[in-house]
């Protein structure tokens, strides 16, 4: 799917944090020019070659969560930014803009060690 058609898919959600979903969006495909985004589980995903990234989980409405997988193992977080003790799974979770942006930094590191994992 392509960016324009997740772009469609936005524009016709209802859900309270739609603009951080677009905020989220852009930070994850801004920090790797490997990251691609298509619509998978009913949700915007990330993805690289063959390999998910994870995808927006927007069932809750009090907050964003984004579920990443790791198929190539888990990068480190000494942020604290990833939450649970999944095998294979973190959740991120963001409050509204300012979280978002407090977390960039950290969002954008994840996202390049997560890419670095990836086989050659």
């Amino acid at each position: 799917m392509s960016a324009s058609e997740v772009d469609e898919y936005l524009a016709g959600l209802e859900h309270p944090f739609v603009t951080e979903v677009r905020l989220i969006r852009g930070i994850v495909l801004g920090a790797n020019p490997a990251i691609a985004e298509r619509i998978k589980w009913k949700s915007p995903s990330f993805y690289s070659g063959k390999d998910d990234l994870g995808a927006f989980e927007l069932r809750p409405r009090e907050f964003v969560r984004l579920v990443l997988v790791f198929p190539h193992g888990l990068v480190p977080d000494p942020t604290g930014l990833m939450l649970g003790d999944w095998k294979d799974r973190r959740e991120l979770r963001f409050t509204g803009t300012d979280d978002i942006v407090a977390k960039r930094a950290a969002l954008e590191n994840v996202v390049n060690a997560w890419v670095g994992l990836l086989p050659s």
